[in-house]
């Protein structure tokens, strides 16, 4: 059997799956982010105990683990100094103060470099004279951490660590003429290289788990571990969507879309350049904004109703697809966070109507929807004006458990939206996979040949395809919301 563990932005999860792909066994755990200083944070100690509670509520028989592997929210900042110490809390993807150092990487790099990247946000503290900085040994993102915790080693994954440091063409090391660059222009006196962890693609070897880091979790020593990754990786393994011109959304407290390139892309602005656990590059549209504001109001809904949250959704998301096609002149701005690609520089979440808006349940659920997907529609419009289509794209995420934000998806982004049997499990299935190909491939075998020919060949899926009603009222709600942003 083969374990991932994926810490989320609102859950834990465990997963494991059989030698066939198969979930036998899985936990959550809920946390949440808070502000520290500032920024916005997660608590290493609750990270711990979250993945500790995943795994003693497993009921497999543990010592049958093969193999397993890590993953967590990409991109963000952990620096630590010689002695293994973490010099200041945890700053997560969710941050935009790094707004000026990614401009100016940008400038430096002919590259655009996204303001959450873990550079960005090293360059950052270092124009602001923070005093860690000198003390930095070593910078890594939360898998990485988590994974070197457990086995001793420095190391991503490749699609985790393009949100570190742009990567090579071939996509298995930093890019060496632009950390040439870096060091040139003197921003920390370190060379940037050994600050940075190693680069391994998928399938490769990252260590076994130590007597110590078995102990942290509750697992028998030696479990052989695969490049831990980021949640932006493990949605394209879910969705396999890791072969030219395929896309997936990933649907949770951010929401972003990615699209898997053909050829070299010309920077663009808000369009990320990544990779794929294999190291082949990916167009990557981030939205800091999904679920949050929507989950703030079902915690209200669920206080008047009584009802639990998992009912309440279903039942909202229903009463969506009965909304008018434009909302009835309802808006909502899911604004929890900053949001780059649409403008906005500060969270400040909030239901409006235009003059005489038919306000109406169906309708409001729809404009919350609708507003999810704002930011992903504008990125991939970016990205089509630049000659880069899709198909079709995959979803996958807690949204997509039932079809009504699948179609109305559809919809927004103008392209057939698909969704696999396993696209509610999300990112810690995805893990599993990967851990399960670094034990189970063959010489020569590729992840593009390991998840078409053993892991999707009987995946059930459900394609939606786009409603001409609903994409024009999409255009109108767009119209009413980019005029009152």
């Amino acid at each position: 059997m083969f374990l991932g563990i994926e810490l989320g932005s609102t859950r834990i999860k465990a997963v494991v799956i059989d030698a066939q792909h198969k979930v036998v066994d899985s936990a959550s755990y809920a946390w949440e982010n808070q502000l520290v200083d500032g920024l916005w944070s997660y608590g290493l100690d609750d990270a711990w105990a979250g993945m500790r509670q995943c795994v003693a509520a497993l009921t497999v028989p543990l010592g049958e683990i093969a193999a397993m592997g890590v993953s967590g929210m990409m991109h963000g900042y952990l620096p630590f100094d010689r002695a293994g110490e973490l010099l200041v809390p945890f700053r997560t993807w969710r941050n935009t103060n790094a707004a000026p150092a990614a401009q100016q990487l940008s400038d430096l790099l002919g590259f655009a470099m996204p303001r959450r990247w873990s550079i960005s946000h090293l360059v950052q503290a270092a124009l602001n004279d923070e005093a860690h900085v000198p003390q930095v040994e070593f910078i890594t993102t939360l898998a990485g951490y988590v994974h070197w915790q457990l086995t001793g080693e420095n190391v991503l994954g490749a699609g985790e660590a393009s949100g570190v440091f742009p990567l090579n063409a071939a996509g298995d090391d930093y890019h060496a003429d632009m950390l040439a660059k870096v060091d040139a222009a003197g921003y920390v006196k370190q060379d940037v290289r050994a600050l940075l962890p190693r680069v391994l693609q998928a399938g490769q070897s990252a260590g076994v788990l130590s007597a110590s880091g078995a102990a942290r979790l509750g697992l028998p020593a030696g479990i052989a571990l695969c490049p831990p990754e980021g949640d932006a990786a493990t949605g394209m393994v879910a969705t396999n969507a890791v072969t030219p011109c395929s896309g997936n959304v990933s649907a949770g407290t951010s929401m972003f879309a990615m699209v898997v390139l053909e050829q070299p892309l010309a920077p663009i602005a808000g369009i990320d350049i990544v990779a794929t656990p294999a190291g082949k590059p990916v167009a990557m549209v981030h939205c800091n904004n999904g679920s949050s504001d929507m989950d703030a109001w079902m915690n209200v809904f669920a206080q008047l109703t009584g009802e639990d949250k998992n009912t309440l959704y279903a039942r909202l998301y229903a009463a969506a697809l009965e909304g008018e096609p434009d909302c009835g002149g309802v808006v909502n701005y899911n604004f929890v966070a900053a949001e780059p690609m649409l403008g906005v520089t500060d969270g400040m979440p909030r239901l409006t109507r235009m003059q005489g808006a038919r306000f109406t349940l169906p309708n409001m659920m729809r404009a919350m929807l609708l507003s999810m997907f704002a930011g992903v529609s504008t990125g991939l419009a970016k990205l089509a004006a630049h000659g880069v289509q899709l198909a079709r794209i995959t979803g996958h995420g807690g949204l997509f458990k039932s079809p009504g934000p699948q179609q109305l998806m559809a919809a927004a982004l103008g392209v057939p939206v698909s969704v696999m049997q396993s696209a509610g499990e999300g990112g810690a299935w995805g893990m599993a996979v990967l851990a399960g190909y670094a034990a189970q491939k063959q010489v020569n075998e590729t992840l593009v040949d390991y998840l078409e020919q053993r892991v999707f060949t009987q995946q059930e899926m459900l394609t939606l395809q786009p409603d001409d009603a609903d994409r024009q009222g999409f255009a109108r709600f767009m119209k009413n919301y980019m005029a009152n942003i």
